[in-house]
């Protein structure tokens, strides 16, 4: 299981009272597998409900603690599981075989490269139409010869398809093969991934320390 908790400061999130916080809602989570954040958030932990136990530990805590999204994976006895545990970024990758150096090995890669997607097919239509589209407007207002612009927009699609796409990338520890090569010659197969980046997609608050100074002594 992979849970993100945040806190407002990396001072709290070192905190052992956070750490135990944490701790406690992924074993949880982990023992009872709940569906989806609002199953999670009702959970009992300690006697009281996971989203009761965050308010409790941000009034003690003094700061705004959050639990925001989890994820629960699970894997069979001929597949593996590789972890990359680096503070702020997490990843798990999940393959088929059993040599726990290549699973290590992608979810170094996924932390480093981070790829949105593990291969074309997992790729939305609509995303990919609206990366052509973009393209094909580039190509475009370069004046480049109408008649080579399919060839060239497919080829500049491509590109787009090795930087988001986790098995088409250039594997990190030899650039010069990609990510597929790499565990087909290792007999293993990535069937799945997550990465967690603490705080991506949230919208950070830049404070003017010279105004809030200013709000105090005025306050």
């Amino acid at each position: 299981v992979l849970v993100e908790v945040n806190s407002e400061t990396d001072f709290v999130a070192k905190n052992p009272e956070f750490v135990s916080l944490v701790d406690g809602i992924a074993n949880v989570i982990l023992d009872k597998k709940p569906a989806n954040m609002e199953e999670a958030m009702k959970l009992e932990l300690d006697g009281i409900s996971i989203e009761e136990a965050i308010v409790n530990k941000t009034a003690t805590i003094g700061e705004k603690l959050s639990f925001r999204r989890f994820e629960l994976v699970e894997k069979t006895d001929n597949q593996v599981f590789g972890t990359h545990m680096g503070g702020k970024i997490v990843t798990l990758a999940l393959l088929e075989g059993n040599d726990t150096e290549v699973a290590k090995d992608i979810a170094m890669q996924i932390a480093a490269m981070r790829p949105l997607y593990l291969d074309r097919e997992s790729v939305p239509e609509e995303r990919i139409q609206k990366e052509r589209g973009i393209l094909t407007e580039q190509a475009e207002n370069e004046g480049l010869d109408s008649n080579k612009l399919p060839m060239i927009v497919n080829g500049r699609l491509n590109k787009f398809f090795e930087e988001i796409c986790l098995v088409d990338q250039g594997f990190v520890k030899e650039n010069k093969m990609k990510v597929s090569k790499y565990v087909e010659s290792k007999n293993m197969k990535i069937l799945s991934f997550v990465r967690y980046e603490v705080g991506e997609g949230m919208e950070k608050k830049e404070e003017n320390f010279a105004d809030e100074v200013a709000k105090q002594i005025n306050g």
